[in-house]
């Protein structure tokens, strides 16, 4: 046991995650697992940089502090180490750490080059050279400059792994009913079950906006809110009536009301995400005295205990990044991406169509059993997933975090205590990512008719 834990660290061999007693794993789930603990790791230093409330604790049960932050160099109270600036230096070193994995990974279709056993290993040497990263980028000269221009590639990042979430929510759409539509050409329960989840899918669009528009608006003010809440109510009908036209469904048989009822709920879900973020709008009341309006009231009363709301929420958050990070990077997504799909004649309808896993036809051809976890060698005949689209995807995940934790644009007033608390920055780019959903999922419906001559396949 003990040399398959120095192999995991210092060598090639895959990563046994667990003892013998937990069922085996697969050498690319562990791999992938593996990468996601240092994302998470570094992600929750960030989230330590930016809580005055641990700087205060350091501050107060830490012996000899004033002494320990001047001999690490990091300024008289540890101020170096905690800030926006601090996140921005240390996610820079994470991203470099995957974008250098990136060109380094490019074009490897063999699990047995040498590439790929570094890729798979080497994880003690590895998380060092990540720690080394991190730490460098505090010794940066003319920091100011730096910060300026990197925090551009940030947000041009955070914006690349928005969109690429959603031109695979709207691929997901499109996989969902030209998979299920399969299954309805052999037997009528799939055209029930079809029926039955787009009902559901609208049900809760309808719903969502009836109570957004109870909650979120009244008879004087909330201007915003009652203009936003009718536009997109408005683009889910108008997605929805173009989905059924008989020009697009002439071109796209296997358009439908399932899709524009996933982007419909999504939209909706975009919108009380943007509302709840908004800034609070105050007026003042019969007693002169400033009241808040245009949120729900049981809202208020939830920010109570700070804390406990802002460890939870940001424990949520992170982990939907990480499940958008792994769901992104399997074959089957970065085909999707470069326009790559199954056809319909390989189709093969099933409930779980999107679980099914990569590289199950030789799973079991090479199981290896070292006195830990037993770990299943999927990758012999050649790799599950693209090596460099994963790391390049924790590279945009990477400059999604940093934009995140530090609020934005408004990174100067930024705390993680204060993660909820809106910010028209934030307010915006969840509404503009709302509407280039819309836009991308109406561009491939209409995108046959502007252009006949080319071929299109969802």
């Amino acid at each position: 046991c003990l040399t398959l834990q120095l192999a995991c660290c210092c060598g090639t061999a895959a990563c046994a995650l667990c003892c013998k007693c937990c069922p085996k794993i697969k050498q690319s789930t562990s791999t992938r697992f593996m990468y996601a603990l240092y994302f998470i790791l570094v992600t929750i230093i960030c989230c330590v940089m930016m809580s005055t409330t641990v700087a205060n604790e350091m501050k107060t049960h830490i012996p000899f502090y004033k002494q320990m932050c001047k001999g690490i160099q990091a300024g008289e109270m540890c101020e170096k180490l905690v800030g926006y600036t601090a996140v921005y230096k240390v996610c820079f070193g994470m991203a470099c750490f995957f974008f250098l994995f990136f060109l380094f990974t490019i074009k490897i279709n063999n699990s047995k080059s040498c590439r790929a056993y570094i890729h798979n290993g080497f994880w003690l040497i590895k998380l060092i050279v990540l720690a080394a990263m991190c730490s460098g980028a505090f010794f940066i000269p003319d920091q100011d400059t730096f910060l300026n221009a990197w925090r551009y590639v940030g947000a041009t990042g955070g914006f690349l792994f928005i969109a690429i979430q959603l031109i695979l929510l709207v691929e997901f759409a499109h996989k969902w009913n030209k998979n299920w539509t399969a299954g309805a050409n052999h037997k009528q329960m799939w055209n029930g079950l079809l029926a039955l989840v787009t009902l559901i899918l609208y049900s809760i669009a309808v719903a969502a906006l009836v109570l957004m528009a109870l909650f979120y608006t009244r008879s004087e003010g909330c201007t915003y809110n009652k203009v936003l809440i009718g536009v997109n109510g408005g683009l889910c009908l108008f997605v929805s009536l173009v989905a059924i036209s008989p020009c697009v469904q002439n071109r796209q048989p296997h358009s439908g009301l399932l899709q524009s009822g996933v982007i419909s709920c999504y939209v909706m879900y975009l919108t009380f995400s943007a509302l709840s973020s908004k800034p609070p709008e105050t007026i003042l009341d019969e007693n002169n005295r400033n009241i808040t309006i245009c949120v729900p009231e049981f809202s208020q009363g939830l920010h109570r205990d700070e804390n406990l709301v802002t460890g939870l929420g940001t424990t949520i958050l992170f982990g939907c990044i990480l499940y958008s990070c792994l769901t992104s990077t399997t074959r089957s997504s970065s085909e999707a991406l470069r326009g790559i799909y199954a056809t319909a004649e390989t189709e093969v309808a099933r409930c779980c169509f999107c679980c099914v896993p990569d590289g199950d036809a030789d799973a079991e051809e090479h199981v290896e059993k070292r006195g830990g976890q037993t770990v299943v060698y999927d990758e012999k005949k050649g790799t599950v997933y693209s090596y460099a689209y994963f790391h390049f995807v924790f590279f945009l995940a990477s400059l999604y975090v940093m934009m995140t934790v530090t609020h934005w644009f408004h990174y100067e007033s930024a705390q993680i205590e204060k993660f909820f608390t809106g910010t028209w920055s934030i307010f915006w780019i969840k509404m503009v990512s709302c509407w280039v959903c819309v836009g991308l999922y109406l561009w491939t419906l209409t995108a046959p008719l502007c252009c006949p001559t080319r071929e299109f396949s969802v």
